[in-house]
C-alpha cells in the first residue's frame, strides 16, 4: 500500500531522495485522515528547513495540520500547482500531490527514516 521507495516519519511525511534532493509529501494515511483539503501553505524556494520543524499548513473541511520537515536542508522547489489545485494532495499524494524539494544537508538523516513496512507497523499501532 505505501511505495516501497520512499522513506516515511512520524508526522506522515514522505521522502524521495534523488542525488542530493529530497521530495517531500504526505502519506496515503495522512491525506485520509485529514479529509478534502482545501489549501495548502508552502514556504518560499531559497528558505531553510531543520528536522521537525513546520514549514507549512493543510487545511482541509475537518481541521489545520502542520507539516513537519522530515530532514534538513534548503527549500529549492515548491510545488505551486497545489494553490490553484489543493486537492491534488488527496488525488495523487505520492506524485502530482509533493509538497517540497529539499536540497539534502545529510543523507544520513534520510536513510534513519521508516521504510514502508516499519511504517505501515507504526500506523497498525496508531489506530
Amino acid at each position: 500500500m505505501y511505495p516501497k521507495e520512499l522513506k516515511y516519519d512520524r508526522e506522515h511525511e514522505w521522502v524521495r531522495l534523488e542525488g542530493d534532493v529530497a521530495t517531500i509529501g504526505i502519506s496515503d494515511f495522512a491525506q485520509d485522515q485529514l479529509g478534502e483539503v482545501v489549501y495548502v501553505d508552502l514556504p518560499s524556494v531559497g528558505e531553510a528547513v531543520s528536522t521537525g520543524e513546520s514549514f507549512g499548513e493543510v487545511e482541509s473541511v475537518k481541521s489545520v495540520s502542520e507539516l513537519f520537515s522530515p530532514i534538513s536542508g534548503e527549500i529549492v522547489e515548491v510545488n505551486e500547482a497545489l494553490e490553484d489545485a489543493p486537492e491534488t494532495v488527496n488525488e495523487d499524494c505520492y506524485n502530482a500531490g509533493w509538497m517540497i524539494k529539499v536540497k539534502v544537508e545529510d543523507a544520513a538523516e534520510v536513510e534513519a527514516l521508516m521504510d514502508a513496512d516499519d511504517y505501515e507497523a507504526y500506523i497498525a499501532e496508531e489506530a
